[in-house]
């Protein structure tokens, strides 16, 4: 059994049972990594994989738990090489992060400015996807840590360290009725087209929670996961804008009128997720309490020991969040 073999049977479960991709993402030939798991199964005297020819159709139940345990092994040698090179030398590395595009155009560049300034030899990569796809990046170990704020379904091995709760604005041209109001409503908001982030973007359900429960029903005009392409419908007319209120700059936006609305919705906050068992190396920590002054590195290990979301939640309800 080879450690190779592991990680292609691995990564055969996560493109879903395409061997094609699953070559092509690590960089190599679709034969040689038929070929090998083919060896394993072999060795194992048990399939992993059903087939049709030589089409793989479904996970066997006994793959099931050998695909669950080589991803456990495969994490854990992730973890051997970031505690030797962590001893070798503290100061090179790499660190991948998975975002979404609000948090890597407005809350991400200071923080990425000064952690670059202070580890120059660390390779930075950022991976911009929905909050779904970020969290299963951050299970999965493609990427160190996921910024967002929406988690449907969070996955398990994930711990959620809250960073800073945040709430929106609303964007309208100058001369919009909306500015000569003493005080927004969701009402008046909801007599207008809206436009604003796809559901499960930047604290959408938030957004629909709030009209739901005033029995509104607003029409969404356009939807966009860009909070400059909302901004850009707005300027044509096109609908009131509902953004992150850290997506306002007034020196770059001052043709618009941002509306305060952190009355109409309830504050969303931004977490960062890590998987619970990972071996995190000193400038990780660092970046993390870069982004989030309250994360240091004693509170982040104590919040990486509970076994339990609830418990971790109740950790940080101690702890007064910043306000963007």
């Amino acid at each position: 059994m080879k450690l190779q073999q592991l990680r292609y049977i691995w990564e055969i479960a996560q493109h879903g049972l395409n061997v094609s991709a699953t070559a092509d993402s690590l960089y190599t030939s679709q034969p040689g990594v038929s070929k090998q798991v083919r060896l394993l199964e072999a060795e194992l005297g048990t399939p992993i994989f059903a087939r049709n020819g030589k089409q793989l159709t479904e996970v066997t139940a006994a793959g099931q738990q050998i695909i669950a345990i080589a991803g456990e092994i495969l994490e854990k040698t992730r973890d051997i090489w970031n505690i030797a090179q962590e001893h070798k030398d503290n100061r090179i590395g790499t660190l991948t992060l998975a975002t979404t595009h609000t948090q890597a155009r407005y809350a991400l560049p200071p923080v990425i400015a000064t952690f670059t300034q202070r580890y120059p030899a660390i390779k930075l990569s950022i991976h911009q996807g929905t909050p779904a796809q970020i969290s299963e990046q951050a299970s999965r170990g493609t990427a160190d840590l996921a910024i967002a704020t929406e988690t449907q379904d969070p996955h398990e091995n994930l711990v959620m360290l809250p960073c800073y709760r945040w709430n929106r604005c609303v964007l309208v041209p100058k001369d919009h009725p909306l500015t000569r109001l003493e005080r927004l409503t969701l009402a008046e908001l909801a007599s207008h087209p809206i436009v604003t982030y796809v559901f499960g973007f930047t604290g959408r359900s938030q957004l629909d929670r709030a009209f739901d429960e005033a029995g509104l029903h607003p029409r969404i005009a356009i939807t966009a996961v860009d909070a400059d392409v909302i901004k850009t419908y707005v300027r044509l007319g096109l609908g009131v804008g509902i953004v992150a209120r850290m997506a306002y700059d007034p020196l770059v936006d001052g043709d618009l009128v941002a509306l305060d609305a952190g009355h109409l919705f309830g504050a969303s906050t931004t977490k960062i997720e890590l998987r619970r068992d990972m071996f995190l190396r000193g400038f990780m920590y660092d970046f993390i309490n870069l982004f989030a002054p309250h994360l240091t590195r004693t509170v982040v290990e104590q919040a990486m020991q509970l076994r339990d979301q609830r418990d971790i939640d109740l950790l940080f309800s101690r702890i007064e969040l910043p306000v963007r």
